[in-house]
């Protein structure tokens, strides 16, 4: 339970530095308040989106695991015929790389 503790401080620690950096960019001037406070407030987002998925990490580890699900079962295969495809089904098509047949590439 010691990571499950530690988790949650550090949680707490970082509400408190949201809740401090919203009290300062209040009592902030103005001069004070544009991108510097705007990347600050990002970044403790950030941190708080992190011990998030930290404790979310640990709780799932910590967790019994459930029994592997059986394998799916393979799908049926497809015989592809060795004979030739029909050349009608190509007539309006171009060429990779070159375009098409009626024209040079370049």
């Amino acid at each position: 339970m010691a990571l499950h503790d530690d988790l949650t401080a550090i949680q707490r620690c970082v509400d408190d530095l949201v809740r401090t950096v919203g009290r300062v960019e209040q009592h902030a001037d103005a001069e004070l308040a544009g991108v510097d406070f705007r990347r600050v407030r990002m970044d403790t987002d950030h941190l708080r989106e992190s011990v998030a998925l930290l404790r979310a990490a640990a709780a799932s580890a910590s967790a019994p695991q459930a029994p592997p699900a059986p394998p799916k079962a393979r799908p049926d295969l497809v015989t592809i015929p060795d004979t030739p495809y029909d050349r009608s089904l190509w007539t309006d098509s171009d060429d990779e790389g070159l375009g098409a047949r009626d024209r040079r590439a370049p």
